[in-house]
């Protein structure tokens, strides 16, 4: 049951179904819920993108847009719509203040809001709102972004970088004398000086926004994200996309099943035990497992013992039968575990699926054939002491000590290198299985790696768009 609930975000359809309820308080709520349902439009893009003159986030948003096939509304386009009597409102109120009203603009949003089209793909509010009462009355209306990110650039490099800025006017693109010149002539001619770009302009615009930014920030706490624009537009991009398709953390109760899959030598038993001693999980090592039924001399243990004395292979069904019976336990059903060492390819990987344990988040951990070389082959064991040793990053401590010290033999390149061959032979069948896997760079510092992980755990997975 709580596969169920984790798998059709139960929980979460509750709770946005319940924050519309409270939002709109209609007469009937039973119409409204289904009306809801049947919309199907909670995780659609809901995103606002804020940022002086100059920072570049209208090209954010427009690529943003496209890229998310959303709606984007900016205050130049909601004034600009076409048979709508708020617009042309609003029009009258530009040409003879510079200015739209809070009200009326809140008003000519919500019209648009309305609109099936941003309903069932969602909207990016490009530069909305401008001051904290926007802000306040947008909140009060129940229109509630996901994602708010705010651009942000010294302003120095803004006035300058206003100052070649240049629009064409059929398609209402931004381009720029230095940084994006458009190489067709056609555009180049008719490309215009945007109105109110001057040095002193620029200035005061930014002196106003500093001003209404502060105030603005408060009402986002947990949904915002700052990124600098002073880099190049494409990276800004891709940080922002990042973000967007992030989820954030959920309310719901989540028991995890965490599977960690590498070659020898990444790292998997030291993250296994790091979830496990931060957050209680029980650690389930496939290899261990086999090793205790054997020392138990249980009925599986009698079983595997003749693969062992032989060094091959134990067959897949003995291996699922032991962790099986492990994954079954209470302390497993009711604290969650994290798994590694299994499975180790499609077949044992469709097998473990249709006994029904499936995990919740997957970590594949990459690392080079050299440093997977540099972390095993150079392990080395005092067989007076028992005492384990790296040459490199934990030398023995007398030549007396590392005269004496012995390689274990799946230590060995040839043999770190059959296991590392036969990981990557089959790691691609894997990640197209397990297609929400998180991929990660295992080759840095375990606590780095581990922070990903955690990170990986505790927020929702992202939202994967084509």
């Amino acid at each position: 049951m709580p596969q169920y609930g984790e798998a059709n975000h139960v929980f979460e359809l509750m709770q946005n179904m319940l924050e519309q309820l409270l939002i709109h308080q209609p007469e009937d709520p039973i119409p409204f819920m289904i009306d809801h349902l049947q919309r199907d439009n909670d995780y659609v893009p809901k995103i606002v993108i804020l940022g002086p003159p100059a920072s570049g986030k209208t090209t954010i948003a427009m690529w943003l847009a496209k890229h998310l096939s959303t709606n984007l509304l900016s205050v130049e386009g909601l004034i600009a719509k076409e048979y709508s009597p708020l617009a042309a409102d609003a029009r009258m109120h530009y040409q003879k203040f510079k200015m739209v009203p809070n009200m009326l603009l809140i008003r000519l949003m919500q019209e648009r809001l309305k609109e099936e089209d941003c309903i069932r793909r969602g909207w990016i509010l490009d530069g909305i709102p401008e001051t904290r009462e926007q802000a306040l009355t947008i909140q009060t209306l129940g229109i509630s972004p996901r994602h708010v990110i705010v651009l942000s650039a010294p302003d120095t490099v803004l006035i300058e970088r206003n100052l070649g800025k240049r629009i064409d006017p059929q398609t209402g693109e931004i381009y720029h004398t230095t940084f994006d010149w458009p190489p067709e002539l056609e555009i180049q001619n008719r490309l215009m000086v945007p109105a109110g770009i001057s040095e002193g302009e620029t200035a005061r615009k930014l002196l106003e926004y500093h001003r209404n930014i502060v105030r603005i920030l408060p009402s986002y706490p947990k949904i915002l994200k700052v990124i600098s624009a002073d880099q190049p537009c494409v990276d800004v991009f891709y940080q922002a996309l990042t973000y967007v398709q992030t989820s954030h953390r959920s309310n719901a109760p989540f028991t995890p099943r965490v599977l960690l899959c590498g070659p020898v030598g990444s790292g998997k038993s030291l993250q296994a035990a790091l979830l496990a001693q931060k957050y209680g999980l029980i650690n389930v090592c496939c290899g261990q497992l086999l090793k205790e039924a054997v020392a138990d001399k249980s009925k599986y243990g009698d079983l595997i013992q003749p693969f062992f004395e032989k060094e091959i292979a134990v067959p897949d069904n003995i291996i699922m039968k032991v962790l099986k019976q492990r994954l079954d336990q209470q302390d497993c059903v009711e604290r969650g575990w994290v798994l590694h060492g299994f499975p180790r390819d499609l077949d044992q990987a469709h097998t473990m699926d249709s006994l029904g344990y499936k995990p919740n988040r997957v970590f594949f951990l990459n690392v080079p054939f050299d440093s997977v070389i540099e972390r095993l082959s150079l392990r080395r064991t005092d067989p007076v002491t028992g005492e384990r040793y790296h040459l490199m990053y934990k030398p023995p401590p007398t030549m007396e000590v590392q005269a004496r010290l012995l390689q274990n033999p799946k230590d060995s390149e040839e043999q770190i290198k059959l296991k590392m061959d036969l990981f990557y032979r089959n790691s691609a069948e894997l990640e197209q299985f397990y297609r929400d896997a998180i991929t990660l760079n295992g080759d840095q510092d375990p606590y780095t790696v581990f922070e990903y992980i955690e990170s990986g755990i505790i927020n929702l997975l992202p939202k994967k768009v084509p």
